[in-house]
């Protein structure tokens, strides 16, 4: 916390208070009936939770990256799909007010601030995976409008986000490919279709979809910016923030693991003492809780990059792969030290153990994050 002032760590301590009072009562029987946590997404607006990234004169307030970090690492101690409901809205949050008109922010970013508006961003594609620049997904220019056709999958929040920052191309005969690539604003207009959600392993209770765009037409102003072939660079910044938000969401998970390990531990006896003084036990909790306090540096120190202007493509690249590592990693001994309770419902950590895996291939897989950090190393010139 020494990274934050009075005010945002007052933001961060009001969310673990909610965490504390509101989330982790409910979060149990909401994620195993996979049930839509409206109530709880409402009293995240009412907390300010999805204008975090979103300043004056569009919003209220507009926290540090570290303070963003540290809420959403709360959030998902409590739960991880409620981070997962805020994380691609505040990309997109992101990408307006880096690469938007002035007529584009003052459209969406007021009503995304108070989470009137919801926004999400449609990357992946059903053959495509992490090469982003192979999609097929073509918005052609007629006249004054686009027209839409492809489709994506993965998109989480994508019934409920009344925007979509959609990347496509704009020029699919472009040399080098990526130079075709532009991101549309595609709000739930006809040819527009949610097409099916996904059943997932873990990450309940959000909405994971299929997305069809069949002649979807669109305005000229949709296009992110104003000027097309700009969009992969766009979305590539975006994706620090998203895979700093990623990194925060593992270590709140690893987190919520350590806490239930630990004090598990300590209440249950074994031989006539508690399981923490049996040394294979004990072991344990040394390893996960050291390896938690080195993911949550990585992840302050990305954080802080992000916010020095500079490229934070490597820390935010190292961030993810380790903090989603360590989540799983954690997770697995969280189980080994409830031993058979672990593999019950009736606990918590087993729902740990299926969010996890989430994070090590969301937001580009930790094999594509350590073709980033290498390339970033040899450009560099090191560490």
């Amino acid at each position: 916390m020494h990274t934050l002032d009075a005010e945002e760590s007052a933001i961060v301590d009001t969310v673990r208070d909610f965490v504390d009072r509101d989330v982790r009562p409910v979060a149990r029987e909401l994620e195993h009936s996979n049930t839509y946590p409206e109530k709880l997404i409402d009293q995240m607006k009412q907390l300010g939770i999805f204008g975090l990234a979103i300043p004056e004169p569009y919003g209220d307030v507009r926290v540090s990256t570290p303070c963003y970090a540290m809420v959403t690492e709360e959030l998902s101690r409590g739960w991880m799909s409620l981070a997962g409901a805020m994380g691609g809205h505040t990309v997109v949050a992101k990408l307006l007010l880096d690469h938007g008109t002035e007529e584009q922010k003052q459209r969406y970013l007021p009503r995304m601030a108070t989470g009137e508006l919801r926004a999400t961003m449609a990357l992946t594609e059903p053959g495509g995976g992490s090469d982003l620049q192979a999609m097929r997904t073509v918005a052609r220019r007629d006249g004054d409008s686009y027209v839409i056709n492809g489709g994506k999958t993965w998109i989480t929040n994508a019934r409920r986000a009344g925007v979509v920052a959609l990347l496509c191309k704009t020029d699919p005969q472009a040399q080098p490919a990526h130079s075709g690539i532009s991101v549309l604003l595609v709000e739930k207009v006809p040819g527009f279709t949610v097409s099916a959600d996904l059943p997932k392993l873990g990450y309940k209770g959000v909405e994971s979809c299929e997305l069809s765009f069949d002649d979807c037409r669109v305005p000229a102003g949709a296009l992110l910016g104003g000027v097309e072939g700009r969009g992969f660079a766009q979305m590539m910044r975006g994706l620090e923030i998203g895979r700093i938000q990623v990194a925060a969401r593992a270590t709140g998970v690893a987190r919520a693991a350590f806490d239930d390990a630990l004090r598990y531990a300590q209440e249950r006896e074994s031989f006539g003492k508690p399981i923490w003084q049996h040394q294979s036990v004990g072991n344990l909790l040394a390893d996960m809780g050291t390896r938690i306090t080195a993911a949550r540096q990585l992840l302050l120190h990305a954080a802080q990059r992000y916010d020095s202007a500079e490229r934070a493509d490597l820390e935010a690249g190292m961030a993810k792969l380790f903090c989603s590592e360590t989540a799983m990693q954690v997770a697995i001994d969280a189980i080994r030290v409830h031993g058979g309770y672990g593999y019950s419902t009736e606990f918590d950590v087993e729902r740990y153990f299926r969010d996890a895996p989430l994070m090590i291939v969301g937001e580009g897989t930790n094999e594509i994050q350590r073709n980033v950090i290498v390339r970033q190393l040899v450009s560099r010139g090191g560490l």
